[in-house]
């Protein structure tokens, strides 16, 4: 079994989706589900193109996390 990261990005009047560990694997979706249904066809349809031309199925490296920010407060900026 393969996993990949997958990023859903809202754009302007849709979702857009790619894998940094997949180059120019792409898809879009008018919701987030149907960006992230789309991008699954796309991944397998990308690593069917790879194994056809046998190129290496490339081993996922990226991972996600998010950062947590503290709001600084209106009086602590004036300081």
């Amino acid at each position: 079994m393969y996993r990949f990261l997958v990023v859903i990005e809202k754009a302007n009047k849709n979702f857009s989706a790619y894998s940094p560990d997949l180059p120019g694997c792409v898809a879009t979706g008018a919701t987030r589900e149907e960006a992230e249904k789309n991008m699954y066809e796309a991944i397998e349809m990308h690593m069917q193109g790879l194994v056809e031309d046998n190129l290496p199925i490339p081993e996922s490296k990226s991972f996600a996390e998010y950062v947590a920010i503290a709001e600084k407060s209106s009086t602590a900026q004036a300081a």
